[in-house]
């Protein structure tokens, strides 16, 4: 039994004395004693050594309590296990030194077996669970297909992946064997994500804001509901898209447990978008945490009033940025712990 379950409570919609706080990105590099780790090791080193990436997970619950701890590792695992070469370039992010751009290049990608290729964030789990005790529950992750799709056609970070949109607009059947590998992929890692013992899942849809309404259906939207339609009835699912606001909707219809909002809309548009019966998740500005701490404070719950206690989970609108200073990360976590309704 989970000792503080206040997160998977409010997953279900239950009635709760507060809601549960976690932020994204909460395992990484604002945290000094991330730092000391990353000094040693490099990025995917990190991600492929359940001892690292278990401590890595660990380490901002030890230091200020969140009600859930998310999974050290990273989105790009998925295609790096489906014979998709991925590296990680200091000060430039990710890098795909063979774009899948034609039919041939397509041909290499296959869907692996996941013990096989994905066995270490398994070991993780497990490794993750016990140093956590049941103290808190444990979320795992996965990209979705779409933005998996815009590193690996583009092959570097972009602010527009204009090269993934035209390979989806100008060779669709393409880009949709592409997007069904990594949903089969994505499907199979999850469950044994879900067997090896996480409490729950969210799906990271970065880039579907830059798709139109209509298009985000088609290459983005259809993918993620295959994927909550596999793993719903084996665990909650969180389906955060960042510029979404206009598939609020056919989110809450989805069968997710709860839906990730961006800082971009109020919360009450987004209840009312979202047809004000799902749980929510967000949306404070990660840049706000460079305000000072009787600010945050105060905006925090200023937010959670706003969006009502029930049915809501506190966190960013998109994952805390490195130089963030302790106090304040530390006062977003605290004035949650410390709402009371007026």
């Amino acid at each position: 039994m989970i000792k503080n379950d206040l997160f998977l409570r409010a997953l279900k919609g239950e009635t709760v004395s507060r809601p549960p706080v976690w932020m994204m990105r909460q395992a990484g590099r604002y945290l000094p004693e991330f730092m000391e780790i990353r000094e040693k090791y490099d990025f995917f080193t990190r991600c492929q050594t359940p001892e690292l990436a278990s401590e890595i997970t660990v380490q901002p619950i030890r230091r200020y309590g969140m009600d859930a701890a998310i999974l050290f590792s990273d989105i790009l695992v998925v295609p790096q296990a489906m014979n998709i070469e991925v590296q990680m370039k200091a000060g430039k992010g990710p890098w795909v030194p063979n774009p899948i751009r034609n039919t041939k290049d397509l041909e290499r990608v296959i869907v692996p077996d996941i013990d096989e290729s994905l066995g270490y964030v398994m070991d993780a789990i497990t490794m993750t669970k016990e140093k956590l005790q049941d103290e808190v529950p444990l979320i795992g992750f996965a990209g979705s297909p779409w933005t998996i799709l815009c590193y690996v056609v583009e092959g570097e970070g972009s602010k527009n992946f204009a090269k993934a949109k035209q390979l989806c607009f100008s060779q669709p059947e393409l880009a949709h064997a592409l997007l069904q590998k990594i949903t089969d992929t994505t499907i199979s890692y999850l469950k044994a994500k879900i067997k090896a013992g996480v409490n729950a899942i969210q799906l990271f849809d970065s880039w579907g804001g830059l798709l139109s309404p209509e298009d985000y259906q088609t290459f983005s939207w259809q993918y993620l509901q295959q994927i909550i339609d596999a793993i719903k009835n084996e665990s909650p699912v969180i389906v955060f898209g960042k510029g979404c606001w206009y598939a609020l909707d056919t989110m809450a219809k989805s069968g997710a447990s709860a839906i990730g909002v961006d800082w971009t809309i109020t919360p009450q548009m987004a209840r009312k978008l979202s047809g004000n019966n799902i749980t929510l998740q967000g949306n404070f500005d990660p840049t706000r945490l460079y305000s000072s701490p009787a600010t945050i404070k105060q905006m925090v719950k200023e937010m959670i009033d706003a969006f009502g206690k029930d049915k809501y989970i506190v966190n960013l609108g998109h994952g805390i940025l490195p130089n963030i200073p302790l106090e304040n990360a530390a006062a977003f976590i605290e004035a949650v712990k410390e709402y009371k309704v007026d």
